[in-house]
């Protein structure tokens, strides 16, 4: 089953975050805290938006948190996934799908154009299982990013920069 996360289900969200963060070797990077997350949940201005993948015992296996992005070339939004996880003893029962099957849903109502996401490129059956699904790589981008000292070296670099033009 597959429903829209609730207040309620923030610690086990918040959870299997930091279990995603295990799995891609990186739980250094998972800060977030329970606070962070609730707030951008469902604060008075949600930034995010979850689905929570339940057993029929009610017993919560997997999650997807996402955000809208918006394409200037189609004029549109789309979703960006920012995470999909499915607890190890759940993968392979059918709830990574149903989750991506909600968001590809959720695109159709709303007219929205894309659905995106990224994947390491280790996760050979994580990038099996989207491929098996229709989904196929975006080889012609690079993400970047910024983070950390970078970013606050740039910010700081901006400063003032172009004050008072448009």
């Amino acid at each position: 089953m597959i429903r829209s996360a609730e207040p309620a289900d923030v610690p086990v969200v918040h959870s299997m975050i930091r279990e995603l963060a295990e799995y891609e070797k990186v739980p250094q990077e998972a800060r977030a805290t329970e606070e962070q997350l609730r707030e951008a949940l469902f604060g008075e201005r949600p930034a995010a938006f979850a689905h929570v993948a339940e057993t029929e015992e009610g017993e919560p296996v997997g999650f997807s948190l996402w955000f809208l992005s918006f394409s200037t070339w189609r004029g549109v939004h789309g979703i960006y996934l920012e995470d999909l996880y499915v607890r190890p003893g759940a993968r392979g029962g059918g709830y990574g799908k149903a989750l991506l099957a909600e968001l590809a849903r959720i695109c159709g109502e709303r007219g929205y154009e894309r659905l995106e996401w990224s994947v390491l490129k280790w996760n050979e059956p994580t990038i099996a299982f989207y491929e098996a699904l229709g989904a196929r790589p975006q080889d012609e981008w690079t993400v970047y990013r910024l983070t950390d000292e970078a970013l606050g070296r740039l910010a700081g670099a901006g400063a003032g920069a172009g004050a008072g033009t448009s």
